[in-house]
């Protein structure tokens, strides 16, 4: 007999997300412990805490309903969120590079009329 080894929580996520992207609808926690360990092979223990983490990470939208939860995440959604931090991040770099250009341009500015000194002993 061999041992079958479990999922990573990161596995976990990304097979969770494979399920809203691909049916594109919307879920109570319920049918997701029900859908999960069949089409995804995540245990049906752990769904509720993956599904909490997503929420956490905002990568799946969660709203009450009356006494219910409902849960759903659009490939729409995260292809915005990737750009948007994708902008961000161009953003940084291209004010780190002009910092970078600029304490340069400093460095430079300050070599000027300056000479090695050499040391005695």
């Amino acid at each position: 007999m061999s041992k079958k080894k479990g999922l990573s929580a990161e596995e976990k996520r990304t097979r969770m997300m494979e399920i809203f992207f691909e049916t594109k609808d919307v879920f109570q926690l319920k049918d997701m412990e029900k859908i999960a360990p069949k089409e995804k092979g995540i245990t049906a223990m752990s769904v509720k805490e993956v599904l909490q983490s997503l929420v956490d990470d905002g990568m799946v939208d969660c709203e009450r309903i009356g006494t219910s939860n409902y849960y759903w995440a659009f490939p729409s959604k995260a292809l915005h969120a990737r750009k948007r931090k994708l902008e961000i991040l161009e953003s940084q770099l291209s004010e780190g590079s002009q910092k970078h250009a600029n304490l340069q341009k400093n460095i430079d500015k300050a070599k000027i009329g300056r000479e090695q000194t050499v040391k005695q002993i």
